[in-house]
């Protein structure tokens, strides 16, 4: 037995120092070409498409004939370059406007930089301003009537709260006995971003799949007893350098690598995986700069003379499968997120799971928590504003079925299983395939 034991590990030390001699590099002689891999971004043809087809919705959604966003250079508009404004330099004046004659946009933008976005074809007119192009937009507004004009200030929706205190100051100033027609555009902004274009959801698509490939990928790297949950994170975040993609939300937390008690949203650290172990990966990354994936997948580590989880970890695990599909099977227009929620929670408490602070989802797309209805609430007396809004076709949302259990050590863990879906117009699809079966580590 004390034979065997040595031999073991004699050769798991030799083994680490080999892993460790490579320390996981990705094969750079096999990489690619990311300019080649991915083209030219479609940004440019989709934001002129979001801004003639879904904005003119978000308006009359919202309940205003006009939108003034006004851009600046270092301290921009976070809706900036969703209008066409990111290369701002001196104050520029974005309108966008419904009439009689319909939906149009003028740009009142500086002179040294109105030809440039003039040839951008984004706009319907740019107007060049040698200064004042703040007070040009605004006299536009008063002599056409404009019955509700929205402005970036927003107490709820940061991407809805760019105007400054100094610039909100001027545009009242310059509006007079008219400013009691200025509204907040949190609405509008709301309506717009929440929505994606089919081409949008077809990228994020492939963020996804990207996402849960590699994830498959890094768990078979794991060598139990040697491999660290950070040297894990490492191996994708080089599978990120190699592809050109950059991280889904704060770097020094994604991926979060886990085969340890809860963490939360952190940073994985160098635990030593061990058999026994229930392995969280929570990964997602941003394809041309805009869109943004959010996928967990998770696995076991069997111990010696285990070919199978143990049955109450395989439990667990088909809980938190079930209340995915819960979740996704409620998901249509028309209901809010607070019913999504419900829906997952109910099975948690027929699992007899813990609680667990987080929402059942998020919407997810141009950043990993998006704008639009939150799925959390289902079983709260007080549901909060962004929970009661309701799903429509178009929406995305990253989201997961829970199982929590109490350890032997006191601390809890929790089986997450978080997928990407769409909203369609009668239900609601998986951007890609979920997973099914846990994923299972030999003993080596």
């Amino acid at each position: 037995m004390l034979r065997n034991t040595f031999s073991k590990t004699i050769a798991l030390i030799s083994l680490f120092l080999f892993i460790t001699s490579c320390s996981y590099q990705v094969d750079m002689d096999d990489s690619i070409d990311p300019d080649a891999y991915w083209g030219e971004s479609p940004w440019p043809e989709i934001r002129k498409k979001r801004i003639n087809q879904l904005l003119p919705r978000a308006m009359e959604a919202a309940g205003v004939d006009c939108w003034l966003v006004v851009c600046r250079e270092n301290n921009n508009d976070p809706i900036a370059d969703h209008v066409g404004g990111e290369n701002a330099g001196g104050t520029a004046a974005f309108m966008f406007f419904i009439d009689e004659d319909g939906f149009h946009s003028r740009v009142y933008s500086p002179s040294g930089e109105a030809t440039a976005l003039d040839e951008l074809d984004i706009h319907d007119e740019v107007v060049s301003a040698r200064g004042g192009s703040v007070s040009m937009a605004v006299d536009f507004i008063k002599e056409s009537g404009f019955k509700q004009i929205a402005i970036n200030s927003s107490a709820s929706n940061s991407m809805a709260d760019g105007l400054s205190y100094t610039q909100r100051q001027t545009i009242e100033r310059l509006m007079g006995k008219e400013s009691d027609k200025l509204v907040s555009s949190t609405e509008l902004i709301y309506e717009w971003l929440s929505i994606k274009l089919p081409e949008e959801v077809e990228i994020l698509q492939k963020a996804a799949q990207l996402t849960s490939d590699w994830q498959i990928e890094a768990y078979e790297q794991i060598v139990p007893g040697v491999s660290t949950d950070a040297d894990i994170a490492k191996y994708l975040k080089q599978k990120m350098a190699e592809y050109g993609v950059t991280d889904g939300w704060a770097a020094d937390q994604n991926p979060n690598v886990n085969s340890g008690p809860d963490r939360g949203h952190s940073h994985a650290t160098d635990k030593v995986i061990m058999p026994g172990n229930v392995i969280q990966i929570d990964f997602g990354i941003k394809l041309y700069d805009r869109w943004v994936s959010d996928i967990q997948r998770f696995a076991y580590v069997l111990k010696e003379g285990e070919t199978a989880a143990p049955e109450d970890i395989q439990f667990y695990w088909e809980s938190s499968k079930a209340g995915n599909r819960a979740a996704l099977n409620a998901m249509r227009p028309g209901v809010t997120g607070a019913s999504v929620d419900k829906a997952q929670r109910l099975l948690m408490q027929a699992a007899k799971s813990e609680s667990v602070p987080w929402s059942t989802g998020h919407p997810v797309g141009y950043v990993a928590h998006d704008v639009g209805p939150n799925l959390g609430g289902g079983m709260s007396t007080r549901v909060r504003p962004s929970s009661a809004k309701k799903l429509k076709e178009g929406m995305t949302f990253a989201f997961d079925g829970f199982h929590a259990w109490k350890r032997a050590d006191g601390t809890e863990k929790t089986i997450s299983v978080e997928e990407m879906a769409v909203v369609t117009a009668d239900g609601a699809e998986y951007l890609i395939e979920p997973q099914e079966k846990l994923i299972l580590i030999a003993f080596k």
